[in-house]
């Protein structure tokens, strides 16, 4: 494949993780601080919304090593990339995927950032126009309280599952506002009972088939993770491109 055509297709893959950096503002948003105790019993939906809620009342900031697994249902292809993912509650994020490619995502407010070392390219955005469509993830965590899942999701408490050995309450979220259905019909959660951690999301694209997970270990939370390291400090000759 000459360098032209390599470029294109590294430069489509990059784009189609807009939408994923999209969610993983939400999937960064909804993770909350950890709190000893278990629900007693059987799970109910007040009991699992609850004790996430006062979890996430110290939530300051979140690191974790990620894998997100996407699913192309019309080629039946499945992709995997791992990294680490970092988080802070003042609308910071950033994921640094490590294999099979280099790539990092970067958000810091309203600006977003995809970089692809392979080809020295960032793709740079502006959320602002979307802050309505991000906000309805945003409303899943950061010390949110249930009413306000309420007011953005249709909630159902799934049931119970055992997850890398954990027992997790299953949470499948169905965004209320149109739009957003159209880019993300529904979403599954994983929560931990013993941290009350999300420790795996499923988000099912649109119509079609296709999903992306994602899964963390290794979470530690309130971490000191400084300014540095969400600043938009490229390689020098790299290209800038604004969508």
């Amino acid at each position: 494949m000459g360098n032209s055509s390599a470029t294109g297709v590294l430069l489509k893959r990059a784009k189609s993780f807009v939408l994923f950096a999209a969610a993983a503002i939400a999937i960064c948003s909804l993770v909350p601080a950890v709190i000893n105790g278990q629900t007693a019993g059987k799970a109910t939906l007040e009991g699992v919304l609850g004790m996430m809620d006062k979890s996430a009342t110290d939530f300051k900031s979140l690191t974790a090593d990620i894998e997100h697994v996407k699913y192309t249902a019309v080629v039946k292809d499945t992709s995997t990339e791992t990294g680490q993912i970092y988080v802070r509650k003042d609308e910071k994020l950033r994921i640094d995927f490590q294999e099979p490619d280099q790539r990092t995502i970067l958000r810091n407010g309203d600006n977003l950032y995809i970089y692809t070392p392979k080809i020295s390219s960032v793709m740079e955005y502006n959320i602002g126009k979307n802050r309505a469509m991000a906000d309805q993830y945003l409303a899943l965590g950061f010390g949110k309280k249930g009413e306000n899942l309420r007011k953005t999701y249709q909630i159902t408490l799934v049931g119970e599952e055992e997850l890398d050995g954990r027992k997790t309450a299953v949470l499948d979220l169905v965004p209320n506002a149109e739009e957003v259905r159209k880019q993300i019909a529904k979403i599954e959660m994983w929560v931990d009972e013993a941290s009350w951690l999300p420790v795996q999301q499923k988000f099912f694209e649109g119509s079609s088939d296709d999903y992306f997970l994602s899964r963390y270990k290794n979470m530690m939370k309130n971490l000191k993770v400084g300014d540095s390291r969400f600043k938009p400090d490229w390689p020098k000759g790299t290209k800038v491109e604004k969508q």
